[in-house]
């Protein structure tokens, strides 16, 4: 099973560098899963758009709908984010040997707890990740 971060999930929606990439390895692997955490910073990359005037107000609705509809359908499994993946995360980010952030960190985490491959546009993150030893998979655009 793979955790497909949110810079993945955002260019598999969004029109972006990465979204070729991401559409072909969405619908290529299953099963995929997410986190309580992956919904919420999709509405929040989405609205980041639409204030930036990237997107249009009826084009982010109907992105934020179809990603509803997939999680509705089951097209993604989701973990709930818990205390456990909380302090893994902590506790990494303690260590001061990568740059995780905060909300990256705790994707990390919660692939790690649920034995997953986190799958991801973000190279910083798949940096952060083979430093403590979690599987990872980077997708980058062609250049």
């Amino acid at each position: 099973m793979f955790y497909v971060d949110t810079s993945l999930l955002v260019a598999y929606y969004c029109p972006e560098a990465l979204s070729e990439k991401a559409e072909i390895f969405l619908t290529a692997h299953s099963p995929l899963s997410i986190s309580t955490l992956t919904e919420l910073e999709i509405f929040s990359a989405v609205s980041r758009k639409v204030r930036e005037k990237g997107l249009h107000r009826a084009t982010a609705s109907r992105i934020l709908a179809k990603f509803l509809s997939h999680l509705d359908g089951r097209f993604y499994t989701c973990f709930s984010v818990e205390t456990q993946h909380v302090r893994l995360a902590r506790d990494w980010i303690g260590q001061f040997n990568t740059s995780l952030k905060s909300l990256d960190a705790i994707h990390l985490a919660v692939a790690s707890l649920e034995g997953v491959t986190l799958v991801t546009g973000d190279r910083d993150l798949a940096e952060s990740a083979k430093i403590l030893a979690t599987d990872v998979m980077l997708i980058e655009p062609d250049e």
